[in-house]
């Protein structure tokens, strides 16, 4: 006998079964705000965030050749360590030209100075006779009187000594010239001197920077110089990461910044390494403007129609150097990086970046110059008088 249909019953299990899934959901629903209420409330999170670092660009300071490349990419190098070298030919010629004209400039002078002391000496020998001829003049004028003395011999007296007064004249002018080029300086001071220097400290620095040091200790990139490139200054060779000193570059949208203030704490999970690795941070500044405002091309919403899109604000979020060295990051990776925004005082134009790093500062080329001022003191000695 075929079993009797009773539509209550199918009614009421279709009621309890709803009544299942609302719960269900209800439930779920209720966990995930208990969830968010307790994990995220105080947090905002964005997937559009990179790690960022130093990418320092090594670039030729002289023209030259590539003679030899001494690193490679991914190699670590320390600071000072010679990376590319240049032939040095041209540089070479330079300083031996430079050397020339210093040599030729203190010769200059001291042949200045010797010209001056001769037209003095010049000078003085005319004044004597100029004063042995004035006595005999005041002899013949005397002895004149008594017809002692000829007009002739008279007239050719006052003669010498208006032709020596002109010649002591003459003499003390072409001396005033020479003195006026040595400026009472000395041969070390002397302007044409000074500017030989110069021009030889020049070729000097354009011949020590044949060789191509690492600025800052990191990690070689982008190599694109070859051996037997020919060279212009300025041409660029390589690129020097330091990856001890990153930090995260994330750009929320503007709905989120609001609540985002220098000093709070971040979260950064890296796409690279998955969900299990977390690094710690703290915000140290917002960027005082969004992306498009710096744009090459900036947009213009005064013209045509406008269509609202969310921008995004830049914040630098430094990462712990501890977690940094336990497990090393790579500029340009994927982050999803979230801010604790609970405590939003402080000032958004607040910044806690510092200049501390090394790639802010190197001194390798501070003795650039050593033994410049030797080289120039021993042509001065070279060329001038003992």
């Amino acid at each position: 006998m075929p079993k009797k249909i009773r539509p209550r019953e199918i009614l009421r299990q279709r009621r309890r079964r709803l009544q299942g899934v609302t719960l269900a959901l209800l439930l779920t629903g209720l966990a995930y705000l208990a969830y968010w209420w307790l994990e995220h409330r105080d947090w905002v999170t964005t997937d559009d965030a990179f790690v960022a670092g130093h990418l320092i660009t090594l670039k030729t300071q002289t023209d030259g050749t590539v003679v030899e490349v001494l690193a490679e990419n991914t190699q670590c190098v320390e600071k000072g360590q010679v990376l590319v070298r240049l032939d040095g030919v041209h540089a070479g010629i330079a300083l031996q030209q430079t050397q020339a004209e210093l040599a030729e400039a203190v010769r200059n002078i001291v042949s200045l100075q010797a010209k001056a002391e001769t037209l003095k000496q010049r000078a003085l020998v005319k004044q004597a006779l100029l004063a042995l001829v004035n006595h005999d003049l005041a002899r013949f004028n005397a002895a004149a009187k008594d017809g002692a003395v000829s007009d002739q011999q008279l007239q050719n007296a006052q003669d010498k000594s208006h032709e020596l007064e002109a010649a002591i004249k003459e003499i003390r002018a072409e001396q005033s010239g020479v003195e006026a080029q040595l400026l009472d300086s000395g041969i070390d001071n002397h302007p044409a001197v000074e500017k030989a220097k110069s021009r030889l400290r020049q070729a000097f620095l354009d011949f020590q920077r044949r060789n191509l040091v690492a600025p800052v200790s990191g990690c070689v990139a982008k190599r694109k110089v070859q051996v037997g490139d020919m060279l212009k200054a300025g041409a660029p060779l390589l690129a020097i990461v330091p990856l001890d000193d990153l930090w995260i570059e994330a750009n929320f949208l503007e709905s989120q910044i609001a609540g985002v203030r220098p000093g709070q704490a971040a979260e950064v999970r890296v796409a690279a390494y998955g969900d299990d690795r977390v690094y710690h941070g703290r915000v140290q500044g917002i960027n005082p403007g969004t992306g498009s405002i710096f744009a090459v091309l900036p947009t213009d919403n005064a013209t045509g129609n406008f269509i609202h899109i969310a921008e995004r604000l830049q914040v630098r979020i430094a990462l712990d150097a501890g977690e940094l060295r336990a497990n090393p990051l790579q500029p340009g990776l994927s982050t999803l990086t979230r801010i604790n925004i609970e405590k939003a005082d402080g000032l958004v134009s607040a910044s806690s970046v510092t200049l501390n790093g090394k790639a802010y500062r190197t001194d390798v080329y501070d003795r650039e110059l050593d033994g410049a001022e030797q080289l120039i003191e021993q042509i001065e000695l070279a060329n001038r008088p003992h």
